[in-house]
């Protein structure tokens, strides 16, 4: 599966495990489980797949939220990304790293 970041600190953190950007600073041990998940995200061959990975919490979301999926990362942050499938391979695009404290509000 392909991974593409929709936000550049995104990207950063994932390759560099820190971002320049001095709003979205995350706990070492969040940004370890971050890389951790998409490569888990990375690994698999359709978003169902997810599915396998309890830990993950792995949900299509609805109401306002309708076309983006979740995944957990920790008990605070879940990563939300919007999967499309292009010929005969899958695309996730990751679009957000959110605190859940934020996202129930």
């Amino acid at each position: 599966m392909e991974i593409r970041f929709e936000k550049e600190y995104l990207s950063e953190l994932y390759y560099t495990a820190k971002t320049k950007d001095k709003k979205h600073r995350f706990q070492p041990n969040i940004i370890k489980r971050y890389i951790r998940t998409v490569d888990i995200m990375e690994s698999v061959q359709i978003t169902e797949d997810l599915y396998r990975f309890n830990a993950l919490n792995y949900e299509v979301l609805q109401g306002d939220k309708k076309g983006l999926e979740s995944v957990r990362v920790g008990d605070k942050y879940r990563i939300i990304f919007k999967s499309k499938k292009i010929v005969s391979s899958t695309v996730l695009t990751i679009c957000n790293l959110i605190d859940l404290t934020n996202h129930y509000k």
